[in-house]
């Protein structure tokens, strides 16, 4: 289920009904349709094993796909080495060649493109001026720190200004300030430039930070691909609530369906009204997704819903203290509080409703 695909006429990347097994038996990738404009920024997001890596190195040429086509405008590339693909590449592990200066890195996809000196030499300067590295370009890959390695292999791939560059956990490697910094790096480059971008990470602050779309799979399947705040706001399924963000999660029975509320039941029976995402009789089981920002302790008396739990853990965390609550036969249950320097009194082993919006809670698949 991929809502929110740009159509066929718009595309420049298109995956049509690929699919990709090792052994013959066992899809890695099943049945895939994807659309990516020209000029967008789309990453494939998913935990390992999920299919996302696959289908980026049958885009680059590195995998045959088993069964379907992808194109590049508007021709098949099924059968085009990866070389002959104008494909920018960006790894994890920078795969720069450690004999060579940083210019002569950036300068050997040139002269296999068989671009002239002068030429070369101003792809080059304006390729490392963009990553803020013009004054490395005599330097070794093995004299530069990791995120000046992970610049250089970013002005790599640009450098020939190709349409289309790939990216491949290229953070993953970073200490978590540095590929922060990265991110919105890269983010800025993307639209200066105004190249296709199909990036794959795990991580999904990544995904959300930099994405015009994000591509969540699972199984090899697309859940769900759409904006980072559909995805965030609205989840189509129970994987996507609880792989983008954090979630709460409550099991019941859907007791009432009136238009796109319903009524559920959880395991203590208390009753609550959620919006109705995935659920489709009464009847169903049902997982409830809430996230935590969206739980009010002491709700006023209008809130949709009401409940009554109790205080197991409080975490002090600068901007928001963290509240764990047991609450309907769930002990890990969070709130979050902002932190307005009130000091509500909150503690350990006490007794507190909580309430939210019904539009705010989503009845899924169980």
């Amino acid at each position: 289920m991929a809502s929110g695909n740009t159509n066929a006429d718009d595309a420049y990347v298109r995956f049509e009904k690929v699919q990709k097994s090792y052994d013959g038996e066992i899809l890695v990738v099943k049945d895939l349709n994807l659309n990516i404009a020209k000029g967008e920024f789309v990453t494939m997001l998913g935990p390992s094993g999920s299919g996302k890596t696959t289908c980026l190195m049958m885009l680059a040429g590195f995998e045959p796909a088993t069964n379907g086509e992808i194109y590049i405008g508007d021709r098949s590339i099924n059968h085009i080495p990866p070389h002959k693909r104008g494909i920018g590449m960006v790894f994890q592990n920078y795969a720069l060649f450690p004999h060579m200066s940083i210019g002569e890195n950036l300068s050997f996809p040139l002269e296999v493109r068989k671009m002239n000196k002068a030429d070369s030499e101003k792809a080059v300067k304006r390729a490392l001026d963009m990553v803020q590295m013009g004054d490395f370009i005599n330097r070794r890959p093995a004299q530069l720190s990791g995120g000046q390695q992970q610049r250089i292999a970013l002005a790599r791939a640009l450098v020939f200004e190709p349409e289309l560059v790939l990216m491949d956990e290229p953070l993953g490697a970073l200490d978590k300030q540095l590929r922060e910094r990265m991110q919105y790096e890269i983010k800025h480059i993307h639209e200066n430039l105004g190249v296709t971008v199909v990036y794959v990470t795990h991580d999904q602050s990544e995904a959300l930070t930099m994405s015009d779309r994000i591509a969540v799979f699972n199984d090899g399947v697309i859940q769900q691909l759409s904006s980072a705040e559909n995805l965030y706001e609205q989840p189509q399924n129970a994987f996507v609530a609880q792989f983008i963000g954090e979630n709460n999660e409550l099991n019941g029975v859907v007791e009432k369906i009136k238009r796109n509320t319903c009524t559920v039941r959880l395991a203590d029976g208390t009753k609550v009204k959620a919006e109705k995402v995935n659920v489709d009789n009464v009847g169903d089981k049902t997982l409830l997704s809430l996230r935590p920002e969206r739980v009010e302790i002491d709700p006023p008396e209008k809130m949709d819903a009401h409940l009554d739990g109790k205080i197991e853990e409080l975490i002090y965390l600068g901007d928001h203290i963290r509240v764990r609550i047991n609450v309907a036969g769930n002990d890990e249950f969070i709130a979050k509080v902002r932190n307005r320097g009130d000091k509500r009194e909150l503690n350990e082993g006490q007794s507190i409703n909580i309430g939210w919006a019904a539009t705010d809670c989503k009845a899924l698949d169980a």
